[in-house]
Order: structure tokens, then C-alpha cells, then sequence
């Protein structure tokens, strides 16, 4: 028998950053993950500023980003030829500490995790195995399958299924995953090329499909995603060599190395509960979508974040139990939409229908450089993409709004030459922002109940970022406005 307050179920990015944070927070937790190693592949590849922000909470986004390539530019071709560049520099500026699209390849993620778990004095138990489980209004007992078939019962408060599309944590709870799988197969692979281009990300738009190229790793490595020809719908099995000559032709380039090659269907799925009992969903467990614009991966590490700081809040005696009743709502209702919204998309540009053949073939390369060439449109496509544009809005634990801000909006980013209105969230805590000046009789309020304050000078920034003079906004642990007050009332506090 062992025990742990949180018992963490898949070492995938999910799983450990939700230790991670957990750790942070003071709390107890035990992950496993079946495999008996780390994957080596480099499968999810773009990391978003959103997760750079978490990760800047924690103390380790400059090293992510230091190991990541960042993507300069985006190429449209066509028919073989380049016909439109999408610059990616400073797309963001102003709107986050990353205002770039970074490539970090999931295996090097997932190591630097590791590493950070370690170093917060959290191991991996690798090659074991969730059996069956059981809950009450005491806790979790799980009951474990490790090395040579033996095993363990795990009792812990909570349960977290971090453990991908067939997780058995959902299944054990018989939670429905409604949803389907594209009819296309696609193609990926990691490869060397005989082009310098280490930076830029190429997107071939042809009549019969598309083809995605992007830098993976230092020296060159790049990453190719496609769909099979029609002429191959059938071959089993299928190598990258069977893909090679149309690949290259799309995207004008010659392979010269193939590090890894898979073949799989697209899902688009979310399951009809994140939650039930004392047990969690999060990630790709909870949801899985096509990978148009690499939302996958950083959509569970922020269903990590926001689990984490609850779970803690709760196990620490600062919350009751129904702060965990937050957890499905805010999560649920963006998983949903980002499924729908991803499955629109990319079923526009695969479809091989005329509809589909006119948006690849006119629309996207003549009409969208020309609507990226305004600011307005390229802070509005980094703000999606980014995910810096997630709020909470209308759910139980956000209120008030105060200028543009409202609660439940992610906490928007001021700095100066004087100041980085971020810098404070690295408690991961709660805590009163105030952009101007604060009043003595609201300061003494937050002091009594041991609210941190932190008062930034009013400037062009905060007032570009939507925020109002003298007002307070109550942040959250994980970097939203829980509550926005237009006037300091010491009630407030």
C-alpha cells in the first residue's frame, strides 16, 4: 500500500506539467506512465505562447525557448513555386513576453519536463500500469501493475487521467468520447533535406491536397506532414519512400535522411465529462482534434495549469471541495469550440471538393497575405493561435470587468522599461493588480486577508492593453482575472 495526495496518470506533457505545478504548490503527487521510456519520437511540435507564460511561472521558458527554434516565416506555395511569404516575426509584440511561434519537438520536451519534475524531487514511475480503481468520499485506491506483473494498491485523494485518446482512467469511468475520424489518411515525417531552410515553415496548397514542412530540431531537421494520395489509399504497408517523390515535388525540396515515419488517421473527439467523483480527465484523454495549428499539446498543459492550482487549493485548506466544480466548465466549453473550430478548418483545406480546391488553390494564397499585410489582423490571428485569447468569462469563479478587461480574460501583459507586470505571477498565487495609484483604506484590506498588491504606474501600455486607472483586478494562481473592480472598495477586497 502507498499513498499520495495526487495520483497522476501518463507522463505525456499533460502529466507532467500538472506535477510540476502540483509540486510547486507544496503538494504530494505520483505519476506513472506504462511505457518503460520516454517516447522518441518528436510527434507534437508547436509550443504557444500561452504555455511559454506558464512555463515562465515555473522559471524554465527560457530555457524551452532556447532549445526551440523559432519560425520566422511562413511560405505559401503553389504548383511547386513559392507565391506568398507570411513574415512570423514579432507577430505578438506587445501582446506576450513570446510573441513568436516556437517549434520545440515533443521527445526534447518531454526530457526537459522530466528533467524539471526531477529537480523538484518528483520521479517518473515508468512501466506501470493502472489496473482498476475504485472511489469514495474518502479518496481513490488504485490498484497498480509495475514490474513483472506485480502489484500495488495506490490510495490517493485525487485521480488524474493524463493518459491519451485511449485513456483507460475514461474508460474506468465510462465516460462517453463522442466524436469521429477524418476519411484522409495523412503521412508524417521527421527528415533531413538538402535546404538551408531551418527556420521558416513551408505550406504547399495543390489541387488534390497540402503538404506542411517545419523546422524540428537544430541542424536542419524538419518535420513533413501530408496527405496520402488517392493512388495509395490502400497500400499496406506504407513507407515514406511510397510518399517521397510527391512530397518533395510539393514542397521543393530533396530528402535526404528519413529520422521517422508514421502513418494515421485524424480524431476529433471530446469527452462528455472532465470530471467525475474525485477522478479528472485532462488532455488528450479529455479531448483530441485535428492538428491544425498545433493546438493539441498546449490545449492539456493548459487544462493542467488550471487542475493544478485548484487541486491545491483544495488539499491545502484553502478551498473547499467545490472549487473543484470550476474544472469541467471552464475546460469543457474551449475543448468543444476548439474542436469545432479546428474540424471547420481543416476539413476546408482537405476537402477535395471544388469548395475545398478554390480555398487552397485561390483563397488562401491571394487573400490571406494580402489580410495579413494590416497589424489589426495579424494581432488578432497571434491572439488565436497563441492562445492568449482563452478566457473564462461567465463561469462561477470570474466576475466584474473593469475597461476592456473582464473577468475571467487572461491578465494582459504591460512592461516597460521599468516594469513586467508577469514578473509577480512566477508565485503562482493569488494576488491584486492595481495600474495607477491604490488607496490606503483598499490596501489595508488586502493585507488583512494576506493578499499580495502589487501597484504598476499608469502608462500608454496599460492603457493599450485595455485596463483601467486606479481600477483592481484580483488574479488568479494561473494568470486569469477572477475578479475585475472598477473603483478600490475595501468590500471589494
Amino acid at each position: 500500500m502507498t499513498d499520495t495526495q495526487v495520483l497522476i496518470v501518463g507522463a505525456g506533457p499533460t502529466g507532467l506539467v500538472l506535477a510540476l505545478r502540483l509540486a510547486r504548490h507544496g503538494i504530494v503527487c505520483r505519476i506513472i506512465d506504462r511505457n518503460a521510456a520516454p517516447g522518441e519520437a518528436s510527434r507534437a511540435l508547436a509550443v504557444h505562447a500561452r504555455t511559454l507564460e506558464f512555463y515562465q511561472q515555473l522559471g524554465f521558458a527560457d530555457d524551452v525557448v532556447a532549445d526551440g527554434i523559432c519560425v520566422d516565416s511562413v511560405h505559401l506555395r503553389e504548383h511547386g513555386a513559392d507565391v506568398a511569404r507570411l513574415n512570423l516575426t514579432q507577430m505578438g509584440a506587445g501582446l506576450s513576453p513570446f510573441p513568436f511561434l516556437l517549434c520545440f519537438a515533443q521527445d526534447d520536451h518531454e526530457r526537459l519536463l522530466v528533467e524539471k519534475l526531477r529537480a523538484a524531487g518528483v520521479t517518473v514511475d515508468r512501466g506501470v500500469e493502472l489496473e482498476s480503481f475504485t472511489q469514495d468520499a474518502s479518496g481513490v485506491r488504485a490498484t497498480l501493475i509495475g514490474h513483472g506483473g506485480a502489484r500495488e494498491v495506490c490510495s490517493a485523494a485525487y485521480l488524474c487521467g493524463c493518459d491519451g485518446a485511449r485513456s483507460a482512467v475514461r474508460e474506468q469511468l465510462d465516460i462517453g468520447f463522442p466524436g469521429g475520424t477524418y476519411q484522409q489518411r495523412f503521412y508524417v515525417a521527421d527528415v533531413n533535406t538538402d535546404s538551408e531552410r531551418s527556420r521558416d515553415a513551408y505550406v504547399s496548397l495543390d489541387l488534390d491536397g497540402f503538404a506542411l514542412m517545419m523546422p524540428v530540431r537544430g541542424g536542419g531537421a524538419q518535420r513533413i506532414v501530408g496527405i496520402v494520395p488517392a493512388s495509395l489509399t490502400n497500400a499496406e504497408p506504407l513507407g515514406f519512400s511510397d510518399v517521397q517523390e510527391s512530397a518533395e515535388a510539393l514542397l521543393g525540396v530533396r530528402v535526404t535522411t528519413v529520422n521517422w515515419f508514421s502513418v494515421y488517421h485524424v480524431h476529433h473527439r471530446v469527452a462528455e465529462h472532465f470530471r467525475r467523483g474525485r477522478c479528472f480527465l485532462a488532455g488528450d484523454a479529455g479531448h483530441v482534434h485535428s492538428p491544425f495549428g498545433g493546438q493539441g499539446m498546449n490545449t492539456g498543459i493548459g487544462d493542467a495549469v488550471n487542475l493544478s492550482w485548484k487541486l491545491a487549493q483544495v488539499l491545502t485548506g484553502r478551498a473547499q471541495s467545490s472549487l473543484l466544480e470550476s474544472y469541467e466548465p471552464e475546460r469543457i466549453v474551449f475543448a468543444r469550440l476548439l474542436v469545432l473550430t479546428t474540424d471547420r478548418a481543416f476539413q476546408s483545406v482537405v476537402n477535395p471538393g471544388r469548395g475545398g480546391q478554390f480555398l487552397r488553390t485561390w483563397l488562401v494564397p491571394h487573400l490571406v497575405p494580402f489580410l495579413t499585410g494590416f497589424s489589426t489582423v495579424r494581432r488578432m490571428m497571434f491572439r488565436t493561435i497563441s492562445q492568449v485569447r482563452i478566457n473564462y468569462r461567465d463561469t462561477a469563479l470570474c466576475e466584474g470587468s473593469a475597461g476592456q478587461v473582464h473577468g475571467g480574460d487572461r491578465l494582459p501583459y504591460v512592461r516597460n522599461e521599468h516594469s513586467d507586470n508577469f514578473v509577480p505571477l512566477r508565485s503562482i498565487d493569488w494576488q491584486i493588480h492595481v495600474y495607477g495609484s491604490a488607496q490606503s483604506a483598499f490596501v489595508k484590506a488586502a493585507a488583512a486577508l494576506r493578499l499580495p498588491m502589487h501597484v504598476f504606474n499608469w502608462n500608454a501600455a496599460a492603457d493599450d492593453a485595455g485596463l483601467l486607472r486606479d481600477a483592481a483586478y484580483l488574479v488568479r494562481p494561473d494568470g486569469y482575472v477572477g475578479l475585475a473592480m472598477p473603483a478600490q472598495t475595501p468590500e471589494g477586497a
